[in-house]
């Protein structure tokens, strides 16, 4: 199970979802441009001292991020209000990546169509990533 953030804007949801991966041992990527400083330095900076303890791949554009996944061979799960199937219905599968989509803006409809799947999320990434990861029953617990 991965977390892929498609050109956040607000560091503060971005610190917040590294810190979440950090405690689940989840896999997080960042696609950029972002809307703030994305290094391990800016990261620090802010707080982030748990940054260590997470797996980050950053991404320069959409385009390398899909190269990436396409070679990699992860199926994609957009987290969007702009679908109809619940993500609470969905069958989730340990290698999936979940998209969430800048807080201002969403996605564009380029990204929107690389998606796999898409699926319609009232709140946020810890929701979705609760729900994938009961699914598959990986047993990463929370870290301590």
């Amino acid at each position: 199970m991965q977390i892929a953030l498609f050109q956040p804007d607000i560091p503060q949801n971005t610190g917040t979802i590294l810190r979440l991966c950090a405690c689940l041992d989840v896999a997080a990527h960042i696609i950029e441009p972002a809307g703030f400083p994305v290094s391990d330095r800016h990261f620090r900076r802010a707080g982030m001292d748990y940054l260590d303890q997470v797996t980050l791949m950053r991404h320069d554009s959409w385009s390398k991020f899909e190269q990436w996944r396409n070679d990699e061979r992860h199926r994609l799960i957009l987290f969007t209000t702009k679908a109809a199937g619940s993500y609470l219905d969905y069958r989730y599968s340990a290698a999936d990546i979940l998209l969430f989509g800048r807080e201002s803006a969403g996605v564009p409809d380029e990204v929107a169509a690389a998606a796999d799947t898409r699926l319609v999320i009232p709140i946020a990434a810890a929701m979705a990533l609760g729900e994938a990861l009961r699914q598959t029953s990986s047993g990463n617990g929370p870290r301590g």
